[in-house]
């Protein structure tokens, strides 16, 4: 638990630097906060995060920042397992977890109806680039994970979302002073 503490107060840090941030960030799961496609695995099996992912969900939590769920998974039933199992389930205020052959643009015109938060309000993290190209046209700050919600990716989700010049800052969280 110490590592989620200090992963947790890293991106506490990360996002004190940052005077606007988000309301809300949406999380693919499979290869961005865990490691493997759910649809490989049987409900049976003990889930595992990426080693940031957690820490990231408590300093969010922390900072009073929503966090919504947008996957195409094909097994939703083992992918809400998993975020039970792994005591996380209810960190996120939306879940759109099923399968589409869009990218993933009714998953988050489900998530704004659900939270009446603006697409430009809203940081997404995603592995696949389809998604990222496609949600980023309808206007959500969209960053490319390579391995994973890390620390890294993080500070450029947050750092690209600040610079974004399209996007209000009636809009969006101010940090109290």
């Amino acid at each position: 638990m110490e590592e989620v503490e200090r992963v947790k107060a890293e991106a506490l840090q990360i996002m004190g630097v940052f005077s606007v941030l988000p309301k809300l960030v949406v999380l693919d799961l499979d290869y961005t906060i865990w490691p493997f496609y759910c649809e490989c695995r049987s409900k049976r099996d003990t889930p595992y995060l990426f080693p940031d992912s957690r820490g990231i969900l408590h300093a969010l939590k922390h900072e009073k920042i929503d966090a919504a769920i947008a996957s195409k998974s094909p097994t939703p039933d083992i992918a809400t397992t998993y975020l039970h199992k792994l005591g996380i389930r209810s960190m996120f205020v939306a879940e759109e977890i099923f399968y589409s052959w869009t990218h993933k643009t009714d998953h988050f015109q489900k998530i704004h109806a659900r939270t009446g938060i603006p697409y430009n309000s809203m940081l997404f993290f995603d592995d696949d680039n389809n998604n990222i190209r496609g949600i980023s046209e309808i206007g959500v700050t969209s960053i490319l994970v390579r391995n994973g919600l890390n620390l890294e990716a993080f500070r450029d989700g947050l750092a690209k979302f600040s610079q974004k010049g399209n996007a209000s800052k009636k809009n969006k969280q101010k940090r109290p002073k």
